[in-house]
Order: structure tokens, then C-alpha cells, then sequence
């Protein structure tokens, strides 16, 4: 056995679980592990802010399927990641963070740069370790590790002392994981699958409900495979799309707030509700009390908590979502008859079609469509959180699991631009873009060095109307057209990209927009284009806070 110093123990560690690439920033008490570093064949992808570092290993993992890690210092380099782990943690995302911290014996006397990583991140991670003995060590990153990746993935925490960094203990390496209490529950019930399977047999109106633990669990061809041998319509989260192919006839797109109005009547006159791997959040439910009046539901989740939480279920089966509809396929013998059901959806999405002004002015549904054609929803879409977002929810045709990556429960802005450099360094040869909003772009642009200095030609599409656009949206619906604080005054964004070593662009016309995209696709290099769009366009449909999903606003800017 090696006798090796902590930051050695937890590279070797690190290794050990697989991992090839992290993303971080030193500082001095993280100098032990940056100085093994330099001789390791792990790569530390330097970001320009720990935000930027959370964010990357966040992409990193959406797109992979990998535990994405972070790495800072202490005190300020640890708050700064907080924002990060706290997206990873509402959006079920599997990241090992590590943070370095001063030494043991200095913890709690308001030591330089001394932070509380612990209290402060208690909340906002699975599980959080404060190692005060090198003994511990490998043990706690082979938990770490194994608690973030199953159940209900999300982020952990690990702290680590400067002095247990460079103390030194023979390292043995934990062949298995055992925590007595975290067992997550993996098999569902077989009487609650024998009686879903029933009420799926005798449904009228059945609508299957998915979310992001459907893409967690990698069920999205079981998913598939119902829906199609029962010929049942699907919805999607926000954290759903991809899980069913936007463009197969049963789909409904995605339902809530700025869902579509077919997916929303869908929900609200279904007699059965097949939920997987969705959580029933406020932006999908709307009013609660008048949530799917006339609906039984059947609501498969691995993590018991997110059961009956929000919306009162009917059958709950806590378990892992792949398995689950496996042994429902089984058991479901028959078809329900679905023929007048689907008859009355196709006369919505007639009746209800997603609609925008086609005239000669830049629209920014007009440019994400133009991105769907030329990649033909084949690419790595990462979002900036707003408008933007909304848009390219709507107007992009997400066909594949592990191709949209957007902040969903925290709405974090900022998050897509480094969240596409971690995407791309996991998916080198896939064509990730950020489609962003001229706000919410600037909050970690600062990450343009990282993506140029490591030469990950990340496009960036600019939806350019000088406003906090969602913010602008509401204020001239609910508030009268009072503008408080949402009029932009931007740099000019082809010059600062230009700055940095990446490519600029700006587009002004319709015309131009697909020529700009298919010059920008076949440059290798980071690209930034600035799209000046109409600047007061809206995203419809819209279900006001607090209404009943049936309650859109609709229309065109």
C-alpha cells in the first residue's frame, strides 16, 4: 500500500471514480491539490469565476450522464460556488464539489478566508463532508460520489482542510459502498405496477406526464414504447424535453406556464395521469386546487419525497423509472381505446398551434426555428434563463435525451454559457450552442477565456431586444408598461468577443440569419452572434401566476 498525502489520495480517488475532467480555480488553500495537479494526467479546466466552474461541471453532467466536479479555495471561492451547486440541487443534477478550507485546528476562530461550507450548503446538497482526518478520506469521496450519481441524483459537498491535504496515510481504496441509511428504493411495488397497469387498460382520456428523471433513469425508449403501444399522448417538463421526440405524432410538448395550450387542455380534461420522474412544481400545475379536475394519478418517482407532495396522487410507486414501466409494459395487457381522445387533441393543436408574427422583422422564434432546420435537432442546446429560454423550449424541436441543458428549478442566470463549455468539453464533438439573452449573457461572460483558451467552439446565439426581457414581459402585462430597471444599455458584443479571441457577429435582418448560423456552425472557434431582435416580442402561450392551467393568455407580441 501508498503512503500518499490527502490532495495525492484525493486525485488518486478522483481517478479511481472515473473522472477525466474537472473545473475549478486556486487559491491558497487548495495549493497542495493544484501542485499534484501539475503531474496528473486529470485535467482541471481553469474557468475565469468558481459560478463559471459550478455551472461547467453542471453541463458536464446533463450531457453525459457523468458526476460532474468542481474545484475552489476557501472562503469566497466556496461562496461563489453556492449559486451553482444550489441549480445542480434543484434540477437533480449529479456534482461532487470539493472546497478547500483552512486548517482544522483554525475552523471557527474567522480565520482569512474562512467560510462555512457546511451551514452554508446544508440546504442546497444531498450530503455535505467536512474531512477533519486523512483517514476518512477515500472513504468519503467513494461515498460522495456514489450518493450524488443514485436515488435522486444532486450535489454533494466535500471540504477539505489544508492540513489533512498535506498530511499523509497509507491509501486504501473502498471496493464498495454501504450506508446503512441511504438505501434508495430501486424496485416499485408490484401491486401498485399490477393496478397502474389496470387503470392505463380501462383509461379514455390517459396522458403520460415526463419529466427529467425519465432522462435521469435513461427510460426514455421505455417511455417510447408505451406510449406507442397504447397510443397515449406525452407531455414534458421543462427538465423533460428530449425524453420523447418533440416531432412523434402523440407528443404534446411541453405543459405549464409557458407550455402549450394543447399539452395544458390535455392535462386539465384527462381522466388518468401517468407521471414519471416529474415533481408537480408550481410552474407546471399552476392554481393547485384546480390542477386536472377529473384525473386519477399514477406517479412513479425513485426519491418517496417528491410523492404526494404538491398534487394528491392515487397510486404512488417509488421506484427506479426504467424498471417501473418495463414491469408495467409487462403487465398491461391490452390497449386502452384512445381513438375519440387523440381525435379531440388533434382538433386543439388545430385550433391552439404555437403562432408568432411572419413578417420581414427579426423574430427570435423565426432564428431558433432556423437553428432546428440546420441541425436538424441534433445539437447540444444550453439556455441563458428568460425569454430566451422560454423560446427555444417552444420554437426547438428537442428529439434526444442529454440535448437540452437549462436551469429549470433555480432559473439561474448565467448558467448557460459556462454550462455549454462543460457540455462541449464532455461532448467534443457534438455542436453546442447557448441560446442567450443580452442580460443574462453578461452575468459569467468572463467565460469566454475559458472556452477560447481551450479552444471549445461553443456558438453563442444573442437574442438582442435591450430588456430584461421576461421581466419587461411582465411588467408590461401586469404593471401597466412601468419599465423599472429592465432597459439595457449593452457593449457591443462583437467587439468584446473579438476581445477575447472568439469570432463576432451581428445580425440585423431575416435574411441574413441563415447565412450568419451556417457560417458560424462551420467555424472552429467560438462564435458570438449578436441577433438584434424586436425588442417588446412576447412568449406565448402564458398562464398567469396563479390561474388555472386553462386560463392562457395567447396572442403575438
Amino acid at each position: 500500500m501508498a503512503i500518499m498525502t490527502g490532495a495525492q489520495i484525493l486525485i488518486e480517488s478522483l481517478l479511481k471514480e472515473g473522472v477525466d475532467v474537472m473545473f475549478g480555480y486556486p487559491g491558497g488553500v487548495v495549493l497542495p491539490i493544484f501542485d499534484v495537479l501539475y503531474d496528473s494526467k486529470l485535467k482541471l479546466t481553469l474557468t475565469r469565476h468558481e459560478q463559471g466552474a459550478a455551472h461547467a461541471a453542471d453541463g458536464y453532467a446533463r450531457a453525459t450522464g457523468k458526476v460532474g466536479v468542481c474545484l475552489s479555495t476557501s472562503g469566497p471561492g466556496a461562496t461563489n460556488l453556492v449559486t451553482g451547486i444550489a441549480n445542480a440541487y434543484m434540477d437533480s443534477i449529479p456534482m461532487v464539489a470539493i472546497t478547500g478550507q483552512v486548517k482544522t485546528f483554525l475552523i471557527g476562530n474567522d480565520a482569512f478566508q474562512e467560510s462555512d461550507v457546511t451551514g452554508i450548503t446544508r440546504s442546497i446538497t444531498k450530503h455535505n463532508y467536512l474531512v477533519k482526518d486523512i483517514k476518512d478520506l477515500a472513504m468519503i469521496i467513494r461515498e460522495a460520489f456514489y450518493i450524488a450519481s443514485t436515488g435522486r441524483p444532486g450535489p454533494v459537498v466535500i471540504d477539505l482542510p489544508v492540513d489533512v491535504q498535506t498530511a499523509k496515510t497509507e491509501f486504501i481504496w473502498p471496493q464498495k459502498v454501504s450506508i446503512r441509511s441511504y438505501q434508495p428504493t430501486v424496485e416499485g411495488h408490484l401491486g401498485q405496477i399490477k393496478k397502474a397497469a389496470k387503470m392505463l387498460e380501462k383509461a379514455e382520456k390517459p396522458v403520460l406526464y415526463i419529466g427529467g428523471g425519465v432522462i435521469t433513469a435513461g427510460a426514455a425508449q421505455e417511455v417510447l414504447s408505451l406510449a406507442e403501444k397504447a397510443k397515449i399522448p406525452v407531455t414534458m417538463t421543462f427538465m423533460g424535453l428530449g425524453a420523447f421526440p418533440a416531432t412523434h405524432a402523440l407528443s404534446l410538448g411541453m405543459l405549464g406556464m409557458h407550455g402549450t395550450a394543447y399539452a395544458n387542455h390535455a392535462i386539465m380534461e384527462s381522466d388518468l395521469i401517468l407521471a414519471v420522474g416529474a415533481r408537480f412544481d408550481d410552474r407546471v400545475t399552476g392554481r393547485i386546487d384546480a390542477f386536472a379536475p377529473h384525473a386519477k394519478i399514477i406517479h412513479i418517482d425513485i426519491d418517496p419525497t417528491s410523492i404526494s407532495k404538491n398534487i394528491r396522487v392515487d397510486v404512488p410507486i417509488v421506484g427506479d423509472a426504467k424498471k417501473t414501466l418495463k414491469d408495467i409494459l409487462e403487465y398491461m395487457k391490452k390497449a386502452p381505446d384512445t381513438t375519440r381522445w387523440l381525435q379531440t387533441i388533434e382538433q386543439w393543436k388545430k385550433q391552439y398551434p404555437l403562432v408568432y408574427q411572419k413578417d420581414d422583422k427579426l423574430r427570435p422564434q423565426y432564428i431558433i426555428e432556423k437553428i432546428n432546420e440546420l441541425t436538424r435537432g441534433d445539437a447540444i442546446i444550453t439556455t441563458e434563463v428568460g425569454q430566451n429560454q422560454m423560446w427555444s423550449c417552444l420554437w426547438y424541436k428537442h428529439i434526444k435525451p442529454r440535448h437540452w441543458i437549462s436551469s429549470g428549478g433555480l432559473g439561474t442566470m448565467g448558467f448557460g454559457f459556462p454550462a455549454a463549455i462543460g457540455a462541449q468539453m464532455g461532448c467534443p464533438g457534438k455542436l453546442v450552442i447557448d441560446i442567450a439573452g443580452d442580460g443574462s449573457i453578461q452575468m459569467n461572460i468572463q467565460e469566454m477565456a475559458t472556452a477560447v483558451n481551450n479552444k471549445l467552439p461553443v456558438k453563442i446565439v444573442i437574442l438582442n431586444n435591450g430588456y430584461l426581457g421576461m421581466v419587461r414581459q411582465w411588467q408590461e402585462l401586469f404593471y401597466k408598461r412601468r419599465y423599472s430597471s429592465t432597459t439595457l444599455k449593452n457593449p457591443d458584443f462583437v467587439k468584446l468577443a473579438e476581445a477575447y479571441g472568439a469570432v463576432g457577429m451581428r445580425i440585423a435582418k431575416k435574411e441574413d440569419v441563415e447565412p450568419a448560423l451556417k457560417k458560424a456552425f462551420a467555424t472552429d472557434n467560438v462564435v458570438v452572434m449578436d441577433f438584434i431582435i424586436e425588442p417588446e416580442e412576447n412568449v406565448f402561450p402564458m398562464v398567469p401566476a396563479g390561474e388555472a392551467l386553462n386560463r392562457m393568455l395567447g396572442g403575438m407580441a
